[in-house]
């Protein structure tokens, strides 16, 4: 068998090319003496890095389970209020208002005869009585208009006031339609039988407590039978 052994012209022997090539082929896949790496040699005992269920690679991570948030119960009773605030298409806001007690009603809003009888007879009478008249007579009855030309009409709801203080003096509010908010009428006499009925508080848009207190004291001021007239 011929030797294999290469001869350079000096006479020395020269290392084959496996000798070349074995010391970098170590170096590249062997780990560095300074601190441990992780090479890519496969080995028989790696498990596969793609195998990720659990139950192929018993190496694989298994997912850690997170426990639900809890919520505080502020926070809980706010969303239980805007989930029951979104069922109804109410918003928050409103559905916190409507929960709030109604408004009571306007004393105008009353029915006709109990609004003249709770209210406007006992205002009526202490304006009144506020402006130096001490002995007024205040009734509320339906009845015929005593006035000439109107007695074959149907009766309708008036309210009679009187006092003798300056002689006898008398007048009449009338509610033909039974509602402050409809048609009224006025007439005053002293000692005799009224001869004119008038309009009343006709150009006022809504009638309300106060203003149908104020229209007629102001009525009654206007025929100088009020105050120091």
């Amino acid at each position: 068998m011929a030797d294999q052994t290469n001869h350079n012209q000096a006479g020395e022997v020269a290392p084959s090319t496996v000798d070349k090539q074995a010391p970098s082929v170590a170096e590249e896949h062997a780990p560095s003496t300074d601190s441990p790496e992780a090479t890519d040699i496969p080995t028989a005992n790696a498990p596969d890095p793609k195998a990720a269920n659990p139950e192929d690679n018993p190496n694989a991570a298994k997912p850690v389970a997170v426990p639900p948030k809890r919520e505080k119960p502020a926070a809980a009773a706010k969303a239980a209020g805007g989930e029951k605030a979104a069922a109804t298409g109410e918003k928050p806001a409103a559905a916190a208002k409507a929960a709030k007690k109604e408004k009571a009603p306007a004393v105008e809003d009353k029915p006709f005869v109990e609004f003249i009888e709770q209210d406007y007879l006992p205002a009526l009478q202490k304006a009144i009585a506020q402006q130096g008249v001490q002995d007024l007579q205040v009734s509320f009855a339906k009845q015929k208009v005593p006035i000439t030309g109107f007695e074959s009409t149907e009766e309708c709801w008036q309210i009679i006031g009187s006092w003798t203080e300056i002689g006898q003096r008398q007048f009449n509010l009338y509610f033909p339609e039974e509602d402050i908010q409809g048609k009224k009428g006025f007439s005053c006499n002293e000692g005799k039988k009224p001869s004119t009925l008038e309009s009343f508080l006709i150009d006022e848009r809504r009638i309300t407590l106060d203003l149908l207190v104020f229209g007629l004291v102001q009525r009654l001021d206007g025929q100088k039978w009020l105050g120091i007239n």
